[in-house]
């Protein structure tokens, strides 16, 4: 069986067919009635940051005291745009760095109880990013390669809520057999890339933790 490597959102909220359980997750949306994406309008802003060292903990720069993770080598991120211009957008921007690279670091430990996954998760979210890291242990997996994380759009709701949509291009990343080390390397395809729709709080430690998250594998939105 083939986990897709990142795109786990779409388990809290959407159930998956027995085919579709590890290999596309992600595999619904919640859409507006409009049969818009919720949060997706705007144009894209990308960095020329290449892909850079994931965050190790510690004060945050806000002085929010968090999780250390640190990754290896061979597990990479880019992040398009990693700046907006306007301090509180790019908040919830780091925070979501923080978070999607919080779950790869459970999955590569298999630690569906990791204490980073609650720090930066909460409620229905919380639920689908430990049930995902248990889907990688259930099937001896973990991960390698790169990930790109691009058209990143955040839309603020008050002071305490906001809305993030971005894309996914795991063209580049792969699964790991746990036991054996053997890389699954899939050719890229349309399913290579994910939409992603996800609902922030700011809790009173002023982390935007993710309360809720849906994902699309193969949007026409995020196709290079």
């Amino acid at each position: 069986m083939t986990i897709h490597v990142r795109s786990r959102a779409g388990i809290a909220f959407v159930t998956a067919t027995a085919a579709l359980a590890l290999t596309a997750c992600g595999g619904g949306a919640k859409r507006a009635d409009d049969g818009k994406i919720d949060g997706a309008e705007g144009s894209a802003s990308a960095s020329a940051d290449p892909a850079s060292p994931s965050p190790s903990g510690g004060p945050g720069g806000d002085g929010v005291e968090r999780p250390k993770i640190t990754l290896p080598d061979d597990v990479k991120h880019v992040f398009e745009p990693r700046s907006t211009g306007d301090a509180r957008q790019d908040a919830v921007l780091a925070d979501n760095e923080r978070n999607i690279i919080s779950e790869d670091d459970a999955i590569l430990r298999g630690d569906p109880r990791s204490t980073a996954l609650s720090f930066y998760n909460t409620g229905s979210a919380l639920a689908g990013a430990v049930d995902w890291v248990k889907k990688f242990l259930d099937a001896d997996l973990t991960l390698t390669g790169t990930t790109r994380y691009y058209n990143r759009h955040v839309k603020l709701d008050g002071d305490k809520k906001a809305t993030l949509t971005y894309c996914g291009d795991e063209s580049k990343a792969f699964n790991k057999n746990r036991k054996t080390g053997k890389v699954d390397r899939d050719e890229p395809s349309k399913d290579s890339y994910v939409l992603y729709n996800t609902r922030l709080v700011k809790s009173d430690k002023g982390v935007w933790q993710t309360t809720e998250m849906l994902s699309w594998r193969g949007s026409d939105s995020c196709q290079p």
